[in-house]
């Protein structure tokens, strides 16, 4: 039994030893200095040490490297050590039990064979001598010849005892040292798994010191980021993209007409935000292009993964919008506003107002509260669970619009008191010119007029592309949809003439405006050949027939 376990135990070992020995990273047999420059995870720590060198402490990517490099050659100094281990603890007795125990075994049991055959051949020789001295086989051969016979069968058969003796006792050593051999593959764990308890615990040490670099590093990208996230990491109060936007818009396009109804370039657009993503912005090179800022802004609102107004407070926004009576509608949209967590206050605050000083300019921007509610309203509230673009069209968005609406008509009465755009002041003062005329990125004018229209809608991201659907959805009937009553809500007059009946909301929020005459409604631009060529019923604040005559 012990003789079949030999060869089995010697071949297993055997294939072991090769296979760990391949698993080495370092050249075997070598001392730690000579292995450790042939080590991967060293030759990747000096890659990452020289890129930190050639990219400076000064910029993130190479602090980065240099944390990491430091690690991985700390790393590179556990291995070594693992590895050295592991040879001389697991690989070298492997090997001596596979090629020196287990063969001398091997040759110990051929010998003892070999010393059988010997003392077989002396027996026979010593039998034959007898058979010729013709003596019978129950006595003793005489003679010299006979006793030399009968001394080497004896020797023989004494050689014969002793090798198997000895081989019987290498043969139960065996058995009784299997334990050890065992304990060569629990030691190979151990050394495996205080390995990579030293080399986790490294990671755990170097792990916080990275995050620590990137959450102090500012440059962070702001677009498609959580708004508290972006203000805590930037410091602000406002969020960087809707700042610059503002103040560059307040500087450059109060009185571009179509503001942020018509798309800009989605070159210039792209540009515009990845720029921003970086807190760089060249107001100069864009200051000719209102409509990419707009767009940029638009953008930045739509991509935030909670709306402004906020999810949480989306159904009491809803239920406010449908409130008929125009005092407790005021009212409740005013309790919505009060319930929004700080950094959102602030920034929607900021775009109000915004927005209100923008309707100053309809005359020449043909922008009313109207006409921005519906094209801005869905960037800044939508339902979590969005629908496809014929339920974005429907009640829901008009909804929205019932809402942005009269937040930006009687914006100084929802948000008292005057706003400084220019916050952090990197931006001149507003000064108003209007850049249609040379806006490059309108289509060639040699189009035709339905080419034209392809043109433009194919160049529009999702939130751009669909205002011109939904302004001329308010403006027409007849699409199969129930579209809500909204001839409760009455235009409001100038800017002049809201401050003047505004008043801070105190605890409970003071009477609404008073109602003002209203005001002649603005045209859309790019209005459909369809609309502009028919007579328009007088128009209510959202920019649409009244309910009556729908």
């Amino acid at each position: 039994q012990v003789e079949k376990r030999l060869e089995l135990v010697k071949q297993v070992s055997h294939s072991t030893h090769k296979k760990l020995t391949a698993c080495l990273q370092g050249q075997q047999g070598v001392d730690a200095d000579k292995r450790s420059k042939k080590l991967p995870l060293t030759t990747l720590a000096q890659c990452l040490m020289e890129g930190s060198a050639v990219l400076g402490d000064d910029s993130l990517l190479g602090k980065m490297l240099r944390l990491c490099g430091e690690a991985e050659d700390k790393l590179a100094q556990e291995l070594i050590h693992f590895e050295l281990q592991v040879e001389r603890d697991v690989i070298e007795p492997l090997f001596v039990l596979a090629e020196v125990e287990i063969p001398n075994i091997q040759k110990q049991r051929k010998h003892l064979a070999k010393l059988v055959l010997d003392m077989d051949s002396s027996r026979t020789r010593w039998q034959q001598s007898v058979k010729s001295s013709g003596l019978a086989s129950n006595l003793q051969p005489s003679g010299a010849k006979a006793d030399a016979l009968r001394e080497e069968m004896e020797e023989a058969a004494n050689r014969v005892e002793i090798c198997r003796d000895q081989l019987s006792a290498d043969m139960y050593n065996f058995v009784a040292k299997e334990v050890d051999y065992a304990n060569y593959f629990q030691t190979l764990i151990e050394v495996q798994a205080e390995y990579h308890r030293k080399s986790l615990a490294l990671l755990q040490n170097v792990l916080p010191q990275i995050k620590a670099q990137q959450e102090a590093w500012m440059e962070k990208p702001s677009f498609g980021k959580p708004l508290e996230e972006h203000l805590a990491v930037s410091g602000r109060e406002i969020a960087f993209p809707v700042e610059a936007c503002v103040t560059m818009l307040l500087e450059c396009g109060m009185q571009e007409e179509g503001l942020f109804r018509v798309a800009p370039s989605a070159s210039k657009l792209k540009k515009l935000k990845a720029a921003l993503d970086c807190c760089v912005v060249d107001v100069q090179e864009y200051s000719a292009d209102p409509h990419a800022i707009a767009g940029a802004l638009k953008s930045y609102l739509r991509e935030l993964p909670e709306p402004l107004m906020t999810f949480e407070l989306y159904e009491e926004w809803i239920q406010a919008s449908n409130i008929p009576e125009q005092e407790k509608r005021l009212q409740a949209l005013w309790n919505a506003c009060e319930k929004l967590p700080k950094a959102n206050y602030n920034n929607i605050r900021y775009v109000i107002k915004f927005l209100a000083k923008l309707t100053e300019y309809q005359d020449m921007n043909k922008m009313t509260p109207s006409n921005v509610a519906i094209v801005l309203g869905p960037n800044l509230l939508w339902p979590q669970a969005e629908g496809n673009m014929t339920e974005m069209m429907t009640t829901v968005s008009l909804q929205i619009v019932g809402i942005i609406e009269p937040l930006i008509q009687h914006a100084d009465w929802f948000f008292p008191g005057d706003i400084e755009f220019n916050v952090t002041g990197n931006y001149g003062s507003p000064m108003h010119v209007n850049h249609n005329a040379n806006y490059s990125s309108m289509p060639s004018p040699d189009m035709d007029h339905a080419d034209r229209r392809q043109h433009d809608q194919a160049r529009r991201p999702l939130s751009v592309a669909t205002d011109n659907m939904m302004l001329e959805f308010y403006k027409k009937d007849g699409m199969g949809v129930r579209v809500m009553d909204t001839s409760w809500v009455a235009r409001r007059g100038t800017s002049a003439g809201r401050k003047a009946s505004s008043a801070p909301p105190s605890a409970q929020p003071p009477a609404p405006p008073a109602e003002l005459p209203p005001t002649p409604h603005s045209p859309i631009p790019e209005q459909s050949p369809e609309i502009s060529a028919t007579p328009s019923p007088p128009p209510t604040s959202f920019g649409f027939p009244p309910g009556t005559e729908r």
